[in-house]
């Protein structure tokens, strides 16, 4: 796929290749369909979009702005969407890459800086005679989006229920590091996926004659959905939280656990290092200086060992 084309729609009812200038000069015809895609990369898309465009000046600068978020806005007899959709090759950007689009009765002009995956898809369908107009196009745009995204979005509260199973203290590292993956990806996919779904909805109530009432259903389902997913990433973000909170007081309890152990330990050894360091003094009159005098003490220290260690543990010091 180039990285500028154009799909006029035939008297066939389908859709074929053409040069995106010719298509874009004829005037727009409803039964015509003239989809024209461009990268914002390429250098000349603004100069491109004010010479065949055919549409508003702000629009032209609107297609072409490096940073958008999710919109609709209606612009004359026409519209200004901008969605976002999986990228077709994830790098260290964003997941859901922008795809700006300038929708009016018999034409549709699309910029995108990166490639998105259900392109590839929304063209076949328009080659196939699927995607008849405006209305077509977007709505299902739109439901390639969200039949996209869900399965990630359930992954994630999949990873959570699975981090939910791994409380224990043995599991507290890995559990710590896949629980903040999935919340700083969540949190990733709510900042477009809220604005996405309100800006459908807008799209679906948009009072424009080529939006047909399928469309607009279509345009509702597809809202519906980011706004499911939408909870739930709401849930994974305050799971995740709860999550971090329980994985640090296990660690502080776990801490706390043997830091009692530690001091237990001290405590019982106090008194004997308190004896063996008198037995040891180097000065005269030391009692118990003959052969059984050693063992004496060293029964006397177990003695008192065991003693120490039998009361703090009726007093139940000592617990996980």
């Amino acid at each position: 796929m180039s990285n500028r084309f154009a799909i006029v729609l035939g008297a066939d009812g389908k859709g074929h290749e053409a040069e995106p200038a010719q298509a874009c000069a004829q005037q727009p015809d409803p039964a015509r369909l003239v989809w024209a895609h461009l990268d914002g990369r390429e250098g000349g898309t603004l100069e491109w979009l004010r010479a065949h465009g055919g549409m508003p000046e702000t629009v032209a600068y609107a297609l072409t702005a490096v940073e958008t978020r999710p919109r609709c806005e209606a612009i004359g007899e026409g519209a200004l969407v901008n969605l976002r959709g999986p990228a077709l090759t994830p790098d260290d950007g964003d997941p859901l890459v922008s795809i700006r689009l300038w929708l009016e009765e018999g034409r549709v002009i699309s910029v995108s800086y990166r490639p998105i995956a259900t392109l590839g898809v929304v063209r076949e369908q328009m080659e196939a005679g699927q995607i008849k107009d405006p209305g077509d196009f977007v709505s299902h745009l739109a439901m390639l989006i969200t039949k996209q995204i869900d399965p990630t979005i359930a992954d994630l509260g999949d990873l959570v229920d699975d981090c939910e199973t791994m409380l224990e203290p043995d599991q507290a590292y890995d559990t710590r590091r896949r629980i903040a993956r999935a919340r700083s990806e969540a949190i990733v996919y709510r900042r477009f996926i809220v604005p996405q779904r309100e800006a459908l909805t807008a799209l679906a109530g948009l009072d424009a004659h080529w939006l047909e009432e399928d469309d607009r259903l279509h345009l509702r389902e597809a809202a519906d959905r980011f706004s499911r997913m939408a909870e739930e990433l709401e849930s994974v973000r305050e799971r995740s939280a709860l999550i971090h909170e329980q994985l640090t007081d296990l660690r502080a309890e776990l801490m706390e656990d043997r830091a009692l152990l530690i001091s237990v330990v001290a405590l019982v050894f106090l008194p004997l290092t308190f004896v063996t360091g008198l037995f040891g003094m180097n000065v005269g009159g030391i009692p118990l200086q003959h052969g059984a005098g050693f063992w004496i003490v060293a029964i006397f220290c177990v003695a008192m060992a065991a003693v120490g260690g039998a009361w703090f543990g009726a007093q139940h010091w000592f617990r996980r």
